[in-house]
C-alpha cells in the first residue's frame, strides 16, 4: 500500500458507530508503526481532514464537508444527472437514486430525487452499500473488464455464492454477461425488506458505465407487470445523461440548487 492510501486508510475508520479515535487504537487497528500512525495522524489534522477534540482524541474534519461541496458543485456525471432524475421521479412517482463505484470496488449513491415522503432507505448518500446486494451494484460489476472480475471472485467468492450469483467463477461470469446483455435488473427485497428496485446503466459518450440509475420504491409496486414501463422510463432518462454529459450542459448549472 503506497503512503497516501495509508494515510488515507486512517479516514476509513471513522465511522457513524465509531466517531472518535485515539492514535495508538488507529496504529493497532491498521498494525502501523507508533511514529507512523502518529504522523500520519499529525498530517490530516493539518490538512483538516482530523480534527482534534481533546488530548489524544481525533474526529473527521471540516475538510471532508468542503470536498463534499465541491463535489456536488463540479461532479459532471452528478451534474448531468441531477435535473433529469428530478424530472425523472416526478413522472414516474418512484425515487430516482444514482450510485457510482469509488475507491477499491466499492458502491455508493451519489444523489437521490425523492418524491415518496415514507419511503425509508437504510442506504443513502455517503453510505457504502454491499456489493453484491440488489440492482445498482450488479449493473455496475457487469460493465467490469474480466480482470477486474476475476480478482474480484477470488477475493469474495463465498460472499458471491451466497448471494446467488454463481458457485464458480464460471457461474459468476456468466451471470453478470446477462446482467450486461439484458441492461436491465429488476429487485425486490435484496437489500431491504420491502423494497424494489428497477435499475439500468447509465454510459457516457464512448459506451463505458459511468454510473447506474434506479427507480426505488415499495416492492409491491415494482412488480414483473411493471418492468417494460420502468424499463421504457429509465432508459430514456438515461440517454438524457448521456446526452448532457456529452454536451457538457452541466457547465450552466445553477450553483443555488445543490443537493
Amino acid at each position: 500500500m503506497s503512503s497516501p492510501a495509508r494515510v488515507f486508510a486512517v479516514l476509513s475508520l471513522f465511522t457513524r458507530d465509531r466517531p472518535i479515535w485515539q492514535p495508538d487504537e488507529i496504529n493497532e487497528a491498521l498494525s502501523y508503526a507508533r511514529a507512523t500512525g502518529y504522523r500520519y495522524v499529525k498530517e490530516l489534522v493539518e490538512a483538516g481532514f482530523l480534527q482534534k477534540l481533546s488530548v489524544g482524541r481525533y474526529a473527521l474534519g471540516p475538510r471532508i464537508i468542503e470536498l463534499d461541496y465541491q463535489l456536488r458543485q463540479s461532479d459532471p456525471v452528478l451534474l448531468a444527472a441531477m435535473p433529469v432524475m428530478e424530472e425523472l421521479a416526478r413522472s414516474s412517482g418512484y425515487d430516482a437514486v444514482l450510485s457510482v463505484f469509488f475507491g477499491r470496488m466499492q458502491v455508493i449513491d451519489t444523489y437521490r430525487a425523492s418524491v415518496q415522503p415514507g419511503l425509508k432507505l437504510t442506504y443513502g448518500r455517503g453510505r457504502p452499500r454491499p456489493l453484491f446486494q440488489s440492482g445498482a451494484p450488479k449493473i455496475l460489476l457487469s460493465s467490469l473488464p474480466r480482470p477486474r472480475l476475476l480478482r474480484l471472485y477470488d477475493q469474495h467468492a463465498r460472499e458471491i455464492a451466497e448471494q446467488g450469483m454463481g458457485q464458480s467463477w464460471i457461474e459468476f461470469r456468466g451471470y453478470l454477461t446477462r446482467v450486461r446483455k439484458q441492461g436491465f435488473y429488476l429487485s425486490r427485497g435484496e437489500l431491504e425488506p420491502g423494497v424494489g428496485a428497477a435499475v439500468v446503466p447509465v454510459l457516457n459518450d464512448e459506451g463505458d458505465t459511468v454510473a447506474a440509475l434506479a427507480l426505488v420504491g415499495p416492492a409491491e409496486r415494482l412488480g414483473d407487470e411493471r418492468a417494460p414501463q420502468l424499463r421504457t422510463l429509465l432508459d430514456q432518462a438515461a440517454r438524457q445523461i448521456q446526452d448532457r454529459l456529452a454536451w457538457h450542459e452541466p457547465a450552466g448549472h445553477d450553483s443555488r440548487n445543490g443537493i
